[in-house]
């Protein structure tokens, strides 16, 4: 007798086991819902007219010309490729592989090119591509900087909740350091040094003390947000030229390269702050993948049983992390203060420390990964101030939620399974 078969295949205890590949439907589901929300907008609320697209500044070395599409016509021809690409997405789905990433990626592309000419549709001002691109370069840096600081503690084990304690002490002390030595270089140290000691109090309550991580956090952000409302208050708002007015950085243009249309004015005319964002993004992802610092710090933040077994460290490594930690997330509060504007406003991180963590979940705690999350969350807030210069019909309180939206997105999972460290908010006690 033949030996009984599941699927082809025989079946019994000599059998070598086999490995099963499941692949999600998730990213097909998701795909096919924003579409579907796509197209409904289109029928719902069609627009006339035609869209103009500006994607040269007056310094460039050429002029582009005005791109003027229209809008309605445009906006389908971009649903129809992107139903394309959803197309492929099943497909690989039922051929148990992944959707690849490029078609994701063209997917975005075609439906935010379709969207914007239906929104800038029958305006007379030209949409500016430099403008948007500029101006999300500029939203996402404290984004960028908190995810990264997010990473490098959260890799050691501990959850770094207080992300938005450190962006806003470092946007505070930027903003009283910079203002008395008249030095952005100083204010921006100062914040690293801030953040750091916020780091450093949110290290001696839960790794040394081992309370309850997340309750730590929490506290820290409320904390920080009260003192600095009060300092404002009692402190900067009655001494405003001494106390709350910095030097800024100015920018620095790179000579010729600042120059090429579309990237040259949003890539190559930043200040040092700006340009030191994936100097650190590298420095972080060497740190950790490439150095014997990143091994025993992840070897903490997966089995710290394990990790003290072989001589390392644990606590001390800890503390280095979100020392470290809290230096990387004081830069993107020092931005506030020291580059895009010259003084201090109560609460004026807005959040941002709470996207920047859900930057570091849809960057599955890559620092590559997550600064591109930051760039891509910097995008949405921004794209809400574009669409109002142009006068858009869409709802100023719908663009404010957007960034909020793709944060739902990326914290339910629906940008694949993210698997967190796996000593995560586990205390650690030395036996």
């Amino acid at each position: 007798m033949s030996a009984p078969t599941v699927d082809g295949a025989p079946t019994g205890t000599s059998d070598a086991p086999r490995t099963v590949t499941t692949v999600s439907w998730k990213t097909s589901i998701a795909l096919a819902v924003v579409l579907a929300l796509y197209a409904l907008l289109l029928l719902l609320a069609p627009r006339e007219g035609s869209a103009r697209f500006s994607l040269s500044t007056p310094t460039d070395f050429f002029q582009l010309p005005v791109y003027v599409l229209p809008g309605m016509a445009t906006a389908w021809v971009c649903a129809a490729v992107a139903a394309a690409l959803l197309v492929v997405s099943v497909v690989a789905t039922r051929a148990q592989r992944r959707t690849p990433l490029w078609a994701t990626g063209v997917y975005a592309a075609a439906l935010l090119v379709g969207f914007l000419a239906w929104a800038a549709a029958g305006s007379p001002r030209d949409l500016s591509v430099v403008g948007l691109l500029g101006g999300a370069i500029a939203l996402s840096v404290p984004l960028v900087y908190g995810s990264l600081s997010g990473v490098i503690g959260e890799r050691s084990g501990t959850i770094n909740i207080a992300i938005e304690s450190q962006l806003l002490a470092g946007a505070f002390t930027a903003a009283v350091a910079g203002s008395l030595t008249n030095s952005p270089w100083v204010g921006l140290l100062a914040a690293m040094i801030a953040a750091a000691l916020v780091g450093l109090v949110l290290a001696v309550f839960t790794i040394t003390y081992r309370v309850n991580q997340i309750i730590v956090g929490v506290v820290l952000n409320v904390l920080v947000i009260g003192l600095t409302s009060f300092f404002y208050s009692l402190v900067l708002v009655p001494n405003t030229e001494t106390l709350n007015s910095t030097t800024r950085f100015e920018q620095i243009p790179i000579p010729f390269l600042e120059r090429i249309p579309v990237v040259g004015p949003v890539l190559f005319d930043q200040t040092i702050v700006v340009y030191l964002m994936p100097v650190v993004v590298f420095l972080v992802w060497y740190g950790l993948f490439r150095t014997r610092w990143g091994l025993r710090l992840r070897a903490v933040g997966e089995h710290p049983r394990a990790a003290d077994t072989v001589g390392i460290e644990v606590l001390r490594t800890r503390y280095r992390a979100l020392l470290i930690a809290g230096a990387v997330g004081g830069m993107g509060g020092a931005f506030y203060t020291v580059v895009s504007i010259n003084q201090f406003g109560r609460e004026m991180t807005a959040g941002a420390g709470f996207i920047a963590l859900a930057a570091m979940i849809f960057g599955k705690w890559n620092p590559v990964r997550a600064a591109l999350a930051g760039l891509l969350f910097g995008f949405a807030t921004n794209l809400q101030n574009v669409l109002s210069v142009v006068g858009s019909p869409v709802p100023s309180q719908f663009m404010l939620m957007l960034p909020y939206v793709v944060t739902l997105f990326a914290v339910a999972g629906l940008v694949g399974r993210s698997r967190p460290p796996a000593a995560l908010a586990t205390p650690y006690t030395k036996e």
